[in-house]
């Protein structure tokens, strides 16, 4: 997608209730796909938001999913809790370099202290949520929110 295409794209915003979920899951799941279409999909535990519209999600294992990231931006992060859980698809983009990185590798770093494992990021990937839907168990499964 152009990127005069994707500033008309309008952006969907999480609600203060997704973003409490979001932040209180360990871990969230990052569906990729080949730019010819074959999917991928892993954990991810090193994610932030950024604001009602963007989240973060820090690279420092990510191989076959990076390499669909450049081949093709477009994602899904689901996430929940119970029976409660969402579905946000968008746009990526991935910054190696500039301020939100050097703080991405700072809050990596130090995660990685806190927990005795050393973590280095090698990339912010920035997720642009251009719609968001209900994962919940039921009728409403499926359901465009936003």
């Amino acid at each position: 997608m152009s990127n005069t295409l994707r500033e008309i794209k309008k952006m969907a915003k999480m609600t203060d209730r997704m973003k409490e979920l979001f932040e209180n899951v360990p871990a969230v799941v990052l569906a990729t796909a080949t730019a010819d279409g074959v999917p991928n999909a892993v954990p991810v535990g090193a994610k932030k938001i950024i604001d009602d519209e963007t989240i973060l999600i820090s690279n420092q294992f990510l191989n076959k999913t990076l390499a669909n990231l450049k081949a093709n931006p477009n994602v899904a992060v689901s996430f929940w809790e119970g029976y409660e859980g969402y579905q946000l698809k968008g746009t990526v983009t991935i910054e190696t370099t500039g301020d939100r990185f050097e703080e991405t590798a700072k809050w990596i770093e130090d995660l990685g202290n806190k927990v005795g494992f050393p973590l280095k990021s090698k990339g912010a990937v920035i997720l642009s949520i251009e719609e968001i839907y209900g994962i919940a168990p039921g009728p409403g499964a499926g359901k465009l929110l936003a």
